[in-house]
């Protein structure tokens, strides 16, 4: 539990060469421990919830790519085309095959009215319409796959062919995401992987824009991977507009409680690689080495320097010095 206490710093003696001469309105925080969750930092990225790589459904050289990286799409816009001149060739051989094996299908019904053919060569006949009818089928279906749109709405995150190369299936063109959902995914160590469940809230921390986010567990891998031996947790995360896909951030997993000392990030001075603060010691200020540890939303643990009870001086602590008189306002 903290309190806060208004103090007035006051000018003293003018005959001690080191006095104070300004009156400054300060305020001080009273050190408290409280048991708070003790975690275990792991790192990992913003991921979008939903993305797909695009690849070719057909083999032929890309003769068109009118989309660029980063740009927005909407669900099946044109994303690549294949040339398709052999895939033409194909379908027009298939429409000519198809139109042969339905003039010689009529003339088998023609000839097996009149008694002149079998039953045999008829259902030869009828075969032969089915075959041309489905490889017909299979080309249109084939044309079709020449033109690569978009699957859903989305940004191109990622481009990975142009125009001339060989476009060809299991070979990747581009990448699209839909950045409307975001995720944190973490590769989480075995000794810490029990801690971690579906549901759970967890603190993400996303140090390039200095915020902390509440991440839902929403996945959690079954199977280590074996190499590192890490499981993968992917986490739900809030809309924000700050958040971009690919930016590093740290999950803080709980392990524990432990009882810890946190005070106000702006009451530690640094000079060199000493980290200061003051207290009030019955109305002086007096000048504390301090050790931290990690900063929170709600300050900043401290490890060594400071007891419970102790009174840090919360404002321009910067501007005091060592034994400079202090007292409470009222």
């Amino acid at each position: 539990m903290k309190t806060t206490t208004r103090i007035r710093s006051i000018a003293v003696s003018l005959f001690l060469p080191f006095a104070p001469t300004l009156v400054h309105a300060l305020e001080t925080h009273s050190v408290a421990s409280a048991s708070r969750p003790v975690t275990e930092e792991v790192v990992g990225s913003v991921r979008t919830r939903i993305r797909s790589v695009i690849e070719a459904k057909v083999s032929g050289r890309i003769s068109e790519m009118p989309i660029i990286l980063g740009q927005k799409v909407k669900a099946g816009e044109l994303l690549a085309k294949i040339d398709a001149r052999e895939i033409q060739a194909r379908l027009e051989q298939a429409e000519a095959q198809r139109e042969q094996a339905s003039r010689d299908l009529d003339r088998a019904r023609t000839l097996a009215q009149k008694q002149v053919s079998s039953k045999q060569e008829l259902d030869a006949a009828e075969a032969r319409a089915r075959v041309a009818e489905a490889a017909l089928s299979e080309a249109r279906a084939m044309m079709g796959y020449a033109n690569v749109t978009a699957p859903f709405d989305g940004v191109v995150s990622r481009r990975l062919a142009e125009v001339g190369d060989l476009a060809a299936p299991g070979r990747p063109l581009l990448e699209i995401e839909d950045r409307g959902e975001l995720r944190f995914e973490a590769d989480v160590p075995e000794a810490l992987i029990g801690m971690v469940n579906a549901g759970d809230r967890l603190e993400v921390t996303i140090p390039t824009i200095r915020k902390t986010f509440q991440g839902i567990v929403a996945e959690v891998s079954p199977t280590a991977e074996a190499a590192s031996r890490t499981f993968l947790v992917k986490l739900d995360l809030p809309a924000s507009s700050e958040l971009r896909a690919g930016q590093f951030g740290r999950a803080a997993v709980p392990v524990g409680e432990a009882k810890s000392i946190r005070i106000p990030a702006g009451s530690i001075v640094k000079r060199g690689q000493m980290e200061i603060v003051f207290v009030n010691d019955q109305g002086k200020a007096r000048l504390r080495l301090v050790k931290t540890g990690k900063t929170f939303s709600d300050g900043v643990e401290i490890l060594a320097g400071l007891a419970e009870g102790d009174a840090v001086i919360v404002t321009e602590p910067a501007r005091l010095i060592d034994g400079q008189p202090v007292e409470a306002a009222k």
